[in-house]
């Protein structure tokens, strides 16, 4: 129960503080919007109508992914920007304690950008939101954005050595979402693609989606985003915890 209500509590506070953020605040706001407009015509433009609601799906997918992105590429940076980075690793928890709230603040605010593109879609373009499986389409998009938050404590837990986090995250924004076919399709993509794409939990979450909203099954997808998301889980905790140790030895762990 403790560890459940630091984790609560922290995800809050986070969530609480990136809202004061008028560059997240617009981040959040707009792209998804601009991105959902842009696979709208896209798909629009192939003569696939049928598919627009994966469309606005996989647009939403694309801005919760860059809000957890960003926020993980900047959980380290920006402690050390605030001078609390130090104040976090000594603190009587696990660092991956510590850091873990605040990749799930940002998933969990990244939501957003799914509920927005829906909604976008309906009203502007009267996209009808008809799922195949509501019920788990509810239950995918919860494990995709938990997927998501453990996949951001693994690139945060890789930060830790780095000072310009941010220059290491960026680049990695579009080959992810394009690996993980959020919008394009896994099929027209080279055939190396595959195995790197079936390592992401992002992949198993977007198919999960898919699958809900235009028919097929759904919960083998959805089990396996939970198990790699696992992984990414323990994979982050023992890279954070091995990490931290060699900033502090070093002397590098508050350095911006």
């Amino acid at each position: 129960m403790r560890t459940l209500r630091t984790l609560l509590v922290g995800t809050l506070m986070h969530a609480k503080h990136m809202s004061r953020s008028s560059l997240e605040i617009t981040l959040a706001m707009v792209l998804p919007l601009v991105q959902a407009t842009l696979a709208v015509y896209l798909f629009r433009a192939a003569d696939e109508p049928h598919r627009l609601l994966e469309a606005a799906v996989g647009a939403g997918l694309m801005g919760v992914w860059s809000s957890v992105l960003t926020g993980s590429g900047g959980a380290i940076q920006n402690q050390r920007w605030y001078g609390t980075l130090e104040m976090i690793m000594l603190a009587p928890r696990r660092p991956v304690m510590m850091i873990l709230p605040i990749t799930a603040a940002t998933a969990v605010t990244g939501t957003y950008a799914l509920l927005a593109t829906l909604a976008w879609g309906r009203v502007v373009y009267g996209i009808p939101l008809e799922f195949a499986h509501p019920l788990a389409f509810l239950a995918a998009a919860v494990v995709c954005v938990l997927g998501l938050g453990m996949f951001g404590l693994l690139l945060a837990s890789t930060f830790v050595l780095l000072r310009n986090a941010n220059a290491l995250a960026n680049p990695l924004e579009y080959p992810v979402w394009m690996l993980s076919g959020m919008l394009v399709p896994l099929g027209v993509l080279p055939a190396w693609t595959g195995p790197v794409a079936a390592l992401l939990p992002t992949t198993w979450g977007t198919r999960a989606l898919r699958e809900a909203t235009g028919g097929g099954p759904v919960w083998p997808s959805i089990a396996v985003c939970l198990a790699i998301s696992l992984v990414c889980l323990a994979l982050g905790t023992v890279l954070l915890t091995s990490f931290e140790r060699r900033a502090r030895a070093a002397g590098t762990l508050a350095l911006s």
